[in-house]
């Protein structure tokens, strides 16, 4: 299973690097392809993925990042509003075959995936986005790592034992703590591409060390889904790894915390 997982994590790392490079066209192509992949595998767990909700669902993920592409953000409220309405008609008219509750979980899937997600092709088309949005995967990726190895080394106090009884309370610092450290040294090296920043390497520090915090949360929220519909992933899309949900739940509430404290920290 190790090496499955390991081999899986080659190819997306090579796919995430390639991707990031080019940008543009192909950036927005594949954040689109994950939230609509991401986004079905959540709807399937909730039993909607097939019905006229799930397709809804899967409209306004395309015109949602249709509007960030065509640079008509001022709009992403209006269409998600419109999005309600609409939710709201196909609830009356095809009542009782839908609950209030797929309705309300109709809704929360954009907004947990697909506009969470949006962030990661909004961060890269900032002046300097090539550069800040490696600070997602420090991270998120990034601190889980140094998570595991703290926590594998050093853990001895369960964090949340109910949800998830191998985190530890020492591995979650460590997560923070070595995201914080990655981040003042990526800021350190590229201190002169980041020049925009009131000050680089400590504004990359704070803001890896925020997203490390952020990224347990989503990892752990992800899980907490599962648990309350007894499931042990998402998906089969990644072997070893699960699904995109699996393999991408922190990166979708880091990207959002990135891209609003790099914009919050420009000079």
């Amino acid at each position: 299973m190790f090496w499955v997982r390991f081999r899986s994590s080659i190819i997306l790392m090579a796919i995430a690097i390639a991707t990031i490079l080019l940008g543009g066209n192909v950036m927005f192509a594949v954040v689109l392809a994950i939230s609509l992949i991401g986004l079905m595998e959540l709807y399937r767990v909730l039993g909607i993925h097939k019905s006229i909700l799930g397709v809804l669902g899967y409209a306004a993920a395309v015109g949602y990042d249709l509007l960030i592409y065509f640079g008509r953000e001022d709009l992403r409220f209006e269409l998600l509003v419109i999005f309600m309405l609409v939710l709201l008609g196909a609830y009356v008219l095809r009542f009782p075959k839908y609950t209030a509750d797929q309705l309300t979980m109709t809704f929360f899937g954009l907004m947990y995936v697909a506009v969470m997600l949006s962030y990661l092709y909004r961060i890269r088309i900032l002046e300097d986005g090539l550069v800040l949005i490696w600070l997602v995967f420090i991270g998120s990726w990034g601190s889980d790592t140094c998570a595991y190895c703290v926590g594998i080394k050093f853990g001895k106090h369960k964090a949340t034992p109910k949800l998830s009884p191998k985190k530890t309370v020492e591995g979650c610092v460590g997560g923070v703590v070595g995201a914080a450290l990655l981040g003042l040294l990526y800021g350190s090296l590229f201190r002169e591409q980041l020049a925009a920043l009131f000050n680089p390497a400590v504004a990359c520090m704070l803001i890896c060390a925020a997203s490390a915090v952020i990224s347990q949360i989503g990892d752990l929220a992800a899980s907490a889904i599962k648990r309350n519909h007894n499931i042990k992933d998402y998906g089969k899309l990644i072997p070893g790894h699960g699904g995109i949900m699996d393999r991408f739940d922190s990166v979708i509430v880091t990207a959002p915390i990135v891209y609003l404290l790099a914009v919050l920290m420009k000079i």
